[in-house]
């Protein structure tokens, strides 16, 4: 039985101009459905060439990846954007909001694009801001304006949530709220969710942790009984 997600030996490797500039190394993982998973290290380390991969936004130089039994690694760039509109929901450490449309038309966006999009409404009030759709980005806190963000990738009903750095521009309090959101998500849903980071401390949280190294994966640990985010303290 294979894995929800796999990463055969993956590389990735950037040229300016002479310069080859290795960003993953060989990298070899396997993830489950329904899976929460941590991947942790620090900044530089090649996290984000590994979500940016998976996502679909950036293709690997070498290796394969498999994703729900497809060979993503193979494909052209017309079926990376149909993978990327249908089956990746991205959140960002800034939250990519379109300024000029309330809280429920960003999120009305998203679903435009998908096959089997969820409920608008519910998906909001999923996230907590059922009273606030109907304001404008600039109206609502930074920890709002990133729930909008989990709200419209949720609305997609993606097979994958990816998140780099989502609490990155939030205090402690708010971050973790969002965190928690996410647990949650992933628990209530059974959505595969990827959090990226650079915090050790939230790699307590996850089902799985990948941490790593150098463009190298230094280890990958499976946690028997994750923490809920209330816990966790950093």
């Amino acid at each position: 039985m294979s894995s929800y997600i796999e990463f055969q030996d993956v590389k990735k490797i950037y040229r300016m101009g002479e310069v080859e500039i290795p960003a993953l190394a060989g990298v070899n993982f396997t993830i489950e459905k329904g899976e929460f998973v941590v991947i942790a290290g620090a900044s530089g380390a090649g996290k984000s060439t590994i979500l940016n991969i998976l996502g679909g936004m950036d293709s690997c130089t070498s290796g394969k990846i498999y994703v729900d039994g497809n060979l993503v690694s193979d494909y052209n760039e017309k079926e990376l954007t149909t993978y990327r509109r249908y089956d990746i929901g991205f959140v960002f450490q800034f939250y990519n909001l379109v300024q000029n449309l309330t809280v429920k038309e960003n999120v009305e966006l998203a679903t435009q694009i998908c096959k089997h999009p969820l409920d608008i409404d519910e998906t909001i009030a999923a996230v907590g801001l059922a009273d606030r759709k109907n304001n404008f980005p600039a109206q609502l806190s930074g920890g709002e304006q990133q729930r909008v963000a989990i709200a419209r990738a949720l609305a997609k009903n993606p097979k994958l949530l990816l998140c780099d750095e989502p609490t990155g521009a939030l205090d402690y309090n708010t971050g973790k709220q969002v965190l928690k959101l996410l647990q949650d998500t992933c628990r209530e849903r059974g959505i595969c969710v990827i959090v990226i980071t650079h915090n050790l401390a939230l790699t307590a949280m996850g089902d799985k942790v990948i941490k790593v190294r150098n463009g190298l994966i230094e280890s990958i640990e499976i946690n028997e009984n994750p923490m809920p985010v209330e816990r966790i303290e950093y």
